[in-house]
């Protein structure tokens, strides 16, 4: 290696994406349901308890849209846009009985996801019986995950936003252990490499960056918030397989995730699967 090239390594290696905060402000909040009458006041005040239990604060303007109020995207759209609310909550499968199958998110949620701008609440249905038992209760144990948590400060303030006081907020990341396994198996195949040594060191690299970013979010989240806890969780697995175990191993009343993705229209990466099939607490797919 030139001397050039070992100057653009450590150049390279001593970039860092600093976390920078943005604090995330919910003045109008949006449920929507597609119950009537008591049922939706009764899953707007629940909604209402663990928001502003979550976040220490008062929302000033709550609205409800029940099954009444709209019969197609188009109309909850045009809706939401007249609302204009910070935070939308809703859950899976609106106006259909697809809620019985854990196989869809629903029309309706969907075009909240990927055609609004605001931060979605999706809270376990209320009629399908599948909510643990903490759910919608208090919200002290936050996890935020993504596939590439630097850069991703948006999404590590609302996180931190919602974790209450005392809480604990865990930053994840999970690098892909098929893709890794499919790169080392190409490296293996090339005589000049040592492959010991590359795996070793790829591994480190890549996980390098996620865990710096997560000091970095320590270190201005502790000047701000020092009533939470920041703890880091970075490692090689399966996206869906490696959440499950987590939320297995340790409950956490919130996850928060990218939805997302400015490269297509569709879902960001591993959230469709994971929203899909995490539907016992609530989600917060920014």
């Amino acid at each position: 290696m030139s001397k050039v090239d070992q100057f653009e390594s450590v150049f390279r290696a001593a970039l860092k994406d600093p976390f920078e905060y943005e604090p995330l402000e919910i003045k109008r909040v949006l449920v929507v349901t597609d119950l009537s009458g008591y049922e939706a006041d009764q899953l707007s005040e629940s909604a209402k308890t663990f928001v502003e239990s979550a976040t220490g604060a008062s929302v000033s303007n709550w609205s409800t849209l029940s099954g009444e109020d709209y019969s197609t995207t188009i109309e909850l759209l045009e809706r939401v846009e007249q609302e204009k609310p910070d935070l939308i909550v809703a859950y899976r499968n609106l106006k259909s009985q697809a809620w019985k199958y854990p196989h869809s998110l629903g029309e309706f949620l969907d075009v909240l996801l990927q055609l609004t701008s605001s931060p979605v609440l999706v809270v376990p249905h209320p009629d399908a019986g599948y909510a643990s038992d903490h759910s919608l209760e208090s919200c002290k144990r936050v996890l935020a995950m993504t596939d590439h948590l630097a850069n991703d400060s948006r999404l590590v303030s609302a996180a931190t936003y919602f974790t209450g006081e005392g809480g604990t907020l865990t930053l994840s990341h999970v690098e892909d252990q098929t893709v890794f396994d499919r790169y080392m198996d190409a490296i293996s195949k090339i005589q000049q490499i040592d492959t010991d040594e590359a795996r070793e060191l790829l591994a480190n690299q890549l996980l390098k960056g996620p865990q710096d970013y997560i000091e970095s979010c320590r270190t201005v989240l502790s000047e701000r918030h020092t009533e939470i806890e920041i703890k880091a969780q970075v490692g090689f697995g399966s996206n869906l397989e490696e959440y499950k175990r987590i939320l297995e191993e340790s409950p956490v009343d919130l996850l928060v995730m990218r939805t997302k993705d400015n490269d297509q229209l569709a879902m960001h990466g591993q959230a469709y699967p994971l929203a899909v099939e995490l539907r016992a607490i609530p989600l917060l797919m920014i």
